[in-house]
């Protein structure tokens, strides 16, 4: 009984931390993010990885470091307590959570796997790209129905390229359009997704977009060096996003062309307005503060740990109560 009492205890903590954070993060992230504005497109991408991951996070380290000891050091064994109702529905409740977001991601790796293979039926390699001293990364041509130009794998990640896309793009566009996919392999975004779809949450849509439209212009800026290669990744977007009509990718895969219009439109906007970023040196006054403010909150974790944890047994009587 007392381990059962614990394990519904810490899913119940975990559920409403994670609805709370969840709920809070999907009402204010646009304010929050409003300061963003003058922030570089791959800073904007990874800010909002991790305002939409940090509930799971956080719940997930309060239970473990926090809920979990709390119930182990200071709940009597000896005590049959009976269970109420709110631990049985809440901790039941984080478990459906859990599983969701484990099914959640097979299936999206599942799905994937088999429009991998569909592409597949009849690729052949074209070349392979270097990828920071790691081993290289196939570009594989296909004429399935597959996307005109995307990435797909997490553990050995492929660029796939349809022959029509081939056929439509200069040599410079293809070399640019290239760079934008070996950028999001670089960045590893497809394992991003993955790793959303982990932690799906209702309400949570417009900030997973908003952070999919992120990564699209942080590849895009990283993929280009000079006004002449923004204006040939900018040819290559428009060509393919007139090549065929829009359709969703897989769902774990990165495509030069993923989004409607208006999206594309602003892309090719950036990329023609394209400027060479100031050189100035580089700064890490924020991973200072980073470092400092995770320092500052281990020291005090430190410091008031046996406090806390008599504090969250509190609460946890109360919930079983």
């Amino acid at each position: 009984m007392f381990a059962v009492r614990g394990i519904a205890v810490s899913f119940s903590i975990f559920f409403i931390l994670y609805s709370a954070l969840s709920l809070l993060v999907a009402a204010l992230w646009q304010k929050a993010s409003a300061g963003s504005q003058n922030w570089s497109a791959r800073t904007c991408s990874d800010y909002l990885f991790v305002l939409r991951v940090a509930p799971c996070v956080l719940a997930t380290g309060v239970t473990l470091i926090l809920a979990v000891p709390s119930f182990l050091l200071l709940e009597p064994r000896s005590i049959q307590e009976p269970l109420g109702a709110p631990p049985i529905v809440l901790g039941f409740s984080g478990l459906a959570i859990l599983v969701m977001g484990i099914w959640n991601a097979i299936a999206a790796w599942s799905r994937t796997s088999k429009a991998v293979e569909k592409w597949s039926s009849d690729a052949r390699l074209i070349g392979c790209r270097q990828l920071s001293s790691k081993r290289p990364v196939s570009v594989l041509l296909t004429s399935v129905a597959a996307p005109p130009l995307a990435a797909a794998g997490i553990l050995w990640p492929q660029v796939w390229l349809s022959r029509a896309a081939e056929f439509v793009l200069t040599e410079r566009e293809l070399q640019s359009a290239l760079r934008h996919e070996m950028v999001h392999v670089q960045r590893r975004d497809n394992l991003r997704k993955l790793i959303l779809r982990m932690v799906a949450f209702p309400g949570m849509d417009s900030l997973e977009n908003a952070w999919r439209e992120a990564t699209e212009m942080a590849a895009d800026a990283a993929a280009v060096s000079n006004c002449s290669e923004a204006l040939d990744l900018a040819a290559a977007v428009i060509k393919l996003s007139r090549l065929v009509p829009f359709r969703v990718p897989a769902e774990l895969s990165t495509a030069l062309v993923h989004s409607p219009a208006e999206s594309v439109n602003e892309r090719v906007h950036r990329l023609i307005s394209w400027t060479e970023p100031p050189t100035t040196p580089v700064r890490r006054t924020r991973l200072w503060y980073t470092l400092g403010a995770s320092a500052a909150v281990l020291l005090t974790l430190i410091f008031t740990y046996g406090e806390l944890l008599v504090r969250v047994h509190a609460v946890t009587e109360w919930l079983v109560g």
